[in-house]
């Protein structure tokens, strides 16, 4: 059974399968197809305003479009489904569930929102749990309020050295009761599925290769309770790859499409967003290309990729990177040769750069994950 998983969707723009049509054969190869769907699909829904910059919701029509892609599996649990309220929240799963897609990570209370969506594939039962790391607050299901699922994840700032106002060394870890949480689902679920992935939204937006302090704490922590696979997403840019215990993380894979003029500092609608524009390029350092008008993120988030995941009967678990580069017009494309290459180098500068250990064994279509020994 072929797993594949990507990172965001963001479908914000006119036919989106359009943007689908350089993956689309490839994505249809696999048994069980994941994304993560950023933003809430809803005609009705007015924005909601929080902590966080709301996302307008878009096109619920928009959705059909992954369904033609070959997507089974819809991961929800972010920082902006819930920014068009719980009328985005319901739209978006039922319009997903219209289209045979199954969701998890979002709902209209905490149980619905922790509930997984299992899938039958390749005479395999594949369970896959969601995950908001990064608030805000707002955004959390209730007992009895729509939200997403999500991990409670604390910032400590320690000034270590002598200098007011200086620098200070950062530490982020999850609450123990999140991590709890997390392992009673994980608990629940192991005993009535074949394979389990965990989708977390993690990690800090738009930075070149760095990785949270958290973020490998709560990877290692979903594995270790019987996670067989863990995917990232929430950063729209690549993370690095590593194998713990012989199963396979991938702390970021990225933008997959992600099309909208919403972040684009020349078609900002709101002044919110025209001032969170501005912000981001000044908070990370990164100028959106001006002849990508839909696609306003950082410049090396072109680099993008599928991950691959060939499970056998015996429970063995193959995992591969599928590089891919994101053209001018917004499409992610799967690339071989020497532009393939190139994405899995930068795959593996990146993995360096954060302290991970893992080699990428590219062979012209996929790049095979290896552990690299101590």
């Amino acid at each position: 059974m072929r797993i594949l998983c990507v990172g965001d969707l963001i479908l914000d723009e006119p036919d989106p399968s359009s943007y689908f049509a350089p993956s689309a054969e490839f994505l249809r190869q696999g048994d069980v197809v994941i994304g993560h769907v950023e933003v809430p699909h809803s005609r009705r829904a007015a924005p909601v305003y929080s902590t966080d910059v709301p996302a307008r919701p878009s096109d619920p029509e928009h959705l059909a479009a992954l369904a033609e892609a070959g997507f089974t599996v819809a991961t929800l649990a972010g920082n902006h489904i819930a920014d068009a309220g719980p009328q985005g929240i319901e739209d978006t799963v039922e319009t997903l569930a219209r289209y045979g897609i199954a969701t998890t990570g979002a709902g209209m209370n905490l149980d619905e929102a922790r509930r997984p969506a299992v899938v039958e594939a390749a005479g395999m039962r594949v369970g896959v749990l969601s995950y908001n790391c990064v608030g805000p607050k707002e955004s959390w299901a209730r007992p009895s309020k729509p939200g997403c699922a999500y991990l409670n994840v604390l910032t400590h700032y320690e000034l270590d050295h002598a200098a007011p106002g200086g620098p200070p060394t950062v530490y982020t870890f999850a609450t123990p009761e999140s991590l709890d949480a997390m392992r009673a689902d994980l608990a629940d679920l192991r005993p009535r599925v074949d394979v389990v992935v965990v989708a977390f939204h993690k990690g800090i937006g738009h930075l070149r290769a760095q990785l949270a302090m958290y973020e490998r704490e709560v990877a290692r922590a979903a594995i270790d309770a019987g996670a067989d696979v863990v995917v990232g997403h929430h950063a729209h840019i690549l993370r690095g790859v590593e194998l713990y215990k012989g199963r396979p993380i991938f702390h970021g894979l990225g933008n997959f499409v992600t099309v909208t003029r919403a972040l684009s500092p020349a078609n900002t609608k709101t002044p919110e967003a025209a001032a969170w524009a501005r912000r981001r390029m000044e908070l990370f350092g990164f100028v959106p290309d001006p002849a990508m008008p839909t696609y306003p993120f950082h410049p090396e988030s072109r680099n993008t990729a599928i991950a691959e995941c060939t499970v056998s009967a015996d429970g063995s678990l193959v995992a591969a990177l599928i590089p891919c580069w994101i053209d001018e017009g917004a499409r992610p494309v799967p690339v071989g040769g020497a532009t393939g290459q190139a994405v899995v180098d930068y795959v593996e500068a990146i993995g360096t750069e954060a302290g991970l250990r893992c080699r990428l064994d590219f062979d012209g279509t996929r790049a095979q994950l290896h552990e690299l020994p101590e």
